[in-house]
């Protein structure tokens, strides 16, 4: 069965991508930077990423002087109903009300009265007083 390439990327090309939506345009420093604050990566390593990403059809490139510009060639909103498109097929059998009933479900419900979220939900309102 040959494999089909997924509308989402994989999390070390989406780190890329996030830091790109940040800044609208970058060099690979830039968006090093960017995801070094989470998780430092060798500059070629970044490179590598952002090369594929352009043959994958996902930012653009442009040269200025000696070095390359990256934009992104999706929106931010465009990739997250893609990430849920794959998630309603994957697991709820392309059924968006299977989605929104998981959601609403018990499994929500027994989540939200866990005295371990009463206590977050304690600290926050401390917090803001």
């Amino acid at each position: 069965m040959p494999k089909t390439a997924r509308e989402v990327p994989p999390p070390l090309e989406l780190l890329c991508l996030n830091a790109l939506w940040t800044l609208g345009e970058g060099n690979v420093q830039a968006v090093r930077e960017i995801v070094g604050q989470t998780r430092p990566l060798a500059y070629t390593t970044i490179m590598t990423v952002l090369d594929r990403l352009v043959r994958k059809g996902k930012l653009r490139r442009r040269k200025v002087s000696r070095a390359f510009f990256y934009s992104p060639e999706l929106s931010r909103d465009s990739m997250r109903q893609a990430a849920i498109r794959e998630l309603v097929e994957g697991f709820f059998d392309g059924s968006e009300a299977a989605l929104v009933e998981f959601l609403s479900g018990p499994a929500t419900a027994a989540v939200e009265t866990t005295p371990v979220r009463a206590e977050v939900e304690e600290r926050i309102d401390t917090v803001l007083l």
